[in-house]
């Protein structure tokens, strides 16, 4: 028979009891639906870290004092003096023809910054010029300190987005106003434009001063925290292998002692995400397929309760000339086909579930892979859940076949 043949024999069957063919496929629309949902998910939340992550500045490294091989961790006790400012120089002129964009030193602390009768608590982050660089960020209005002002200590600085709404609600313009923080009074010279969420929490929620400035007058001290570096685009593994031979020799850090200082890129993190976010969209995966199991068991049972049903129409189409191989591609292709059709429905559920899904701002993506393999799943599990039962049909014994009331 051909296979068309064989396929006007399922949807005949399966149609002649609509309800409990819809029932069965349930299971499998359900399991296609929620492996495709949960991997559209995982994928979606994964794009979103690492949006927000290359968001705090593309190619962007951070060195910080300590070492011990810990790539992620921020300092060793007892090592926190070892960085300069003038390793910025250092770094900037060495390599900026060959790795870097830019360098800064960084501080920061938080502070009551006090303006009228508002009064916020925020980060305080002091810097130089080049941080508009290295975070890739850009001035909505105002302008950025500039060199004299760093060597000056001058006391000016730019707010970001949500300090400009705390301090100002009225829609003043914060340019030109003289804010508190502490008790040190700082001219605002800009705002920054909004950056959005980034991996600590809110990137907008901050002011920036020169690096001087915030750390002898605010924080008090002499040296700096840790150095913002900007490496050329596809160049961070060799600004970072350059960097540490650099200041190696520097420090004048013997050869078999381990690093005094640790450079975090933004790839690493980024690399360090994506391997998070796929080991937990495998496991999203694995737990929904077990739906698609439970699926594939209902319809191995119905098809077992449909050979019965019928052992008397198979034994007379046994009678009038068809083979076991004809009986066996018949059952089969009806279970594949009852599959299938739950396969199709559920990408329509999930499909459906993802769009109400960003709709409240959950990141969730339809991957086309993740579509393929549902459907790909589903007609595998039909062809296992109905092998058996086809197997059944195919050999029952003719005469008994016609007997069978």
């Amino acid at each position: 028979m051909a296979l068309w043949e064989f396929l006007k024999l399922a949807l005949f069957a399966i149609t002649r009891n609509k309800m409990r063919a819809f029932l069965t496929m349930m299971g499998i629309i359900v399991g296609v639906g929620a492996v495709i949902a949960m991997i559209g998910i995982g994928e979606g939340s994964k794009r979103a870290s690492i949006a927000i992550i290359q968001n705090m500045g593309s190619n962007m490294l951070t060195i910080f004092p300590g070492g011990g091989g810990n790539r992620f961790g921020p300092m060793a006790m007892g090592s926190s003096d070892i960085l300069l400012p003038e390793d910025t120089t250092l770094i900037t002129q060495e390599l900026s023809g060959s790795s870097v964009v830019a360098a800064t030193p960084q501080v920061s602390t938080s502070r009551p910054v006090i303006f009228q009768n508002s009064n916020y608590v925020t980060q305080i982050q002091g810097t130089g010029p080049e941080f508009l660089v290295i975070r890739g960020w850009e001035m909505e209005r105002g302008r950025f300190f500039n060199d004299s002002e760093v060597k000056g200590m001058a006391k000016v600085c730019v707010v970001g987005q949500t300090v400009k709404d705390n301090l100002f609600p009225n829609g003043d313009d914060p340019v030109g106003q003289t804010i508190r923080i502490g008790r040190l009074p700082f001219q605002v010279v800009g705002v920054l434009e909004k950056k959005g969420a980034g991996m600590f929490g809110d990137q907008d929620d901050l002011i920036v001063g020169p690096y001087t400035t915030v750390m002898r007058k605010i924080m008090g001290r002499d040296k700096i925290q840790r150095i913002l570096v900007s490496a050329k685009e596809g160049k961070a593994e060799i600004a970072d292998a350059e960097i540490t031979a650099l200041l190696r020799q520097r420090m004048k850090t013997p050869p078999r002692d381990d690093n005094p200082f640790t450079i975090r890129k933004q790839d690493d993190i980024v690399q360090m995400q994506s391997q998070q976010a796929g080991i937990l969209t495998a496991l999203l995966a694995v737990a929904a397929s077990i739906s698609l199991v439970v699926g594939g068991i209902g319809i191995s049972n119905i098809m077992l309760v449909s050979v019965t049903e019928r052992t008397r129409e198979i034994g007379i189409r046994r009678a009038m000339g068809a083979t076991q191989h004809n009986i066996l591609w018949q059952f089969l292709t009806e279970a594949i086909v009852l599959s299938t059709l739950g396969g199709i429905l559920g990408v329509g559920f999930a499909s459906t579930a993802i769009v109400i899904l960003q709709r409240f701002q959950i990141p969730a993506v339809t991957e086309s892979w993740a579509v393929v393999l549902g459907l790909g799943f589903s007609g595998l599990v039909g062809v296992v859940a109905g092998f058996l039962p086809a197997l059944k049909a195919a050999r029952l014994d003719v005469i008994d076949a016609l007997r069978y009331e």
